[in-house]
């Protein structure tokens, strides 16, 4: 899915549960009476949400111009009558400053239900801002983990503390990243459709292939594309599992007894292709950008990998036409299983929420199916359900995205780790632009640096 104190610029709205029964319900669009639904907690509370890039009014899709219902309805018409007595405060946080916003509202105790980067969460919960919320678990009968993807519920780093056991949030939302190419343009160049499960190898090959003046259509072809200059090294992260490439060993709890590993073999062979793949792409990739065109009529690129087909489901979404969806094809990421780096958002509950017992309820609903239903239907978002049944039958990114999560575990080369968000991914972006530039530095040694600086880094913790 896939962020980042000042006075608060984004809106603040407050939504106030009138008193209803199962009977009567809140109100919606038109103020139509949910009958149907049944009043889940009588409890009495006001609960303070901070949500990181929710839309909170209805609107328009800016691509398939097909009508959005804003998160307000939808408390109306789907929360309100669940929970009569509970008053949500919600404040709506731009992705651009989320992470110092939200952190300034859990030191100041302003708020008690946050949705965020996981990255951020997991920072928290170090901090010692977060509530662990295993015990909320064990005494709530209702509560089944299992609704979750298996893979992220038991082992990511955003909701499961560094030690491994302690939880301290429920997962929300999936980011969207797997290897996507143009069928049509590789029957245009003669070239075999990608594997299901790809290696590295044969993403390069076949990059290679189509990298030129297409035999057909006599335009510009790019075999290839990835975001040069990511946050959170994607790409890197899935040709570490794909290689071998460990990093680092030890546990992210302790950062002083880290074992790094970022100079030995494996790690060189993950930079030795990252080298030979930089030939490949449009040369803005270096910036992100490059792209811009995948996944519709117009494309140029062969392969796109950590791409979340969104241009193709739009397309698809607003005009119901199949013929970029037949086209633009999802398979596995780079690892030996299809592993990938998984962005994945949770719910978390400050460490000193005002009504525990009314957070939790806020936090399993507004991680749980309803809600994830409502954010896929208008606007996208990958589910973390294990049986996510509305997600549509042509919706191959998503289902793809998902299969990749449930295979993918947590590794210590990921952005929850201080010092690869810090300095492992400036470093590698940095060697991205110099081999897209052909001044990549000798590999060897920019390895043993940059273990240097790690072990430095972890004697100073």
């Amino acid at each position: 899915m896939k962020k980042f104190l000042a006075m608060f610029s984004g809106l603040v709205l407050i939504f106030t549960l009138v008193a209803c029964s199962s009977s009567s319900g809140g109100g919606g669009k038109n103020d139509k009476p949910k009958s149907d639904i049944e009043v889940v907690s009588d409890i009495e509370a006001t609960v303070r949400v901070s949500l990181a890039g929710w839309q909170l009014e209805d609107g328009i899709d800016p691509i398939t111009g097909i009508d959005n219902v804003g998160f307000d309805t939808f408390v109306k018409e789907e929360f309100n009558p669940r929970f009569p007595n509970i008053k949500l405060e919600v404040y709506q946080v731009p992705w651009e400053n989320a992470q110092a916003k939200q952190t300034a509202m859990l030191q100041s105790g302003d708020v008690d239900v946050i949705y965020s980067g996981g990255a951020f969460a997991s920072q928290w919960m170090q901090q010692g801002l977060l509530r662990s919320i295993d015990d909320l678990i064990g005494n709530d009968s209702s509560f089944k983990g299992d609704i979750y993807l298996k893979g992220i519920w038991e082992n990511s780093y955003s909701t499961v503390a560094f030690d491994g056991n302690t939880r301290f949030g429920l997962p929300a939302i999936l980011g969207k990243r797997v290897t996507i190419y143009d069928k049509k343009m590789f029957e245009e160049w003669g070239v075999e459709p990608l594997s299901e499960n790809p290696t590295p190898e044969e993403i390069l090959d076949k990059a290679k292939q189509m990298t030129g003046k297409n035999p057909v259509t006599g335009e510009e072809n790019y075999g290839l594309w990835w975001s040069g200059n990511s946050l959170n090294a994607s790409t890197v992260v899935a040709l570490t599992h794909a290689f071998g490439a460990v990093g680092a060993v030890g546990s992210l709890g302790d950062l002083k007894n880290i074992e790094w590993k970022l100079n030995e073999p494996e790690m060189v062979k993950v930079l030795e292709w990252i080298k030979e793949a930089a030939k490949y792409p449009p040369v803005e990739f270096v910036n992100g950008q490059g792209q811009e065109n995948f996944g519709i009529e117009t494309n140029n690129i062969a392969i796109a990998l950590d791409h979340s087909g969104g241009a193709t489901m739009g397309e698809y979404r607003a005009n119901k036409d199949k013929d970029l969806l037949d086209r633009f094809v999802p398979v596995l990421n780079l690892g030996p299983k299809g592993e990938g780096w998984i962005a994945m958002d949770p719910f978390v509950m400050a460490k000193n929420a005002k009504n525990v017992e009314a957070s939790w309820e806020v936090m399993k609903f507004l991680s749980g199916y309803e809600t994830q239903k409502w954010n896929y239907e208008n606007f996208q978002a990958t589910p973390t359900l294990a049986e996510a049944d509305f997600v549509l039958p042509e919706d191959k990114f998503i289902q793809k995205a998902m299969e990749v999560a449930a295979v993918s575990p947590s590794v210590m080369m990921d952005e929850a780790n201080p010092f690869f968000s810090s300095e492992i991914t400036p470093a590698i972006n940095g060697f991205i632009s110099q081999a897209a530039n052909d001044q990549a530095p000798d590999i060897q040694k920019f390895l043993d640096d940059l273990q240097k600086r790690a072990v430095d880094w972890s004697a100073r913790q």
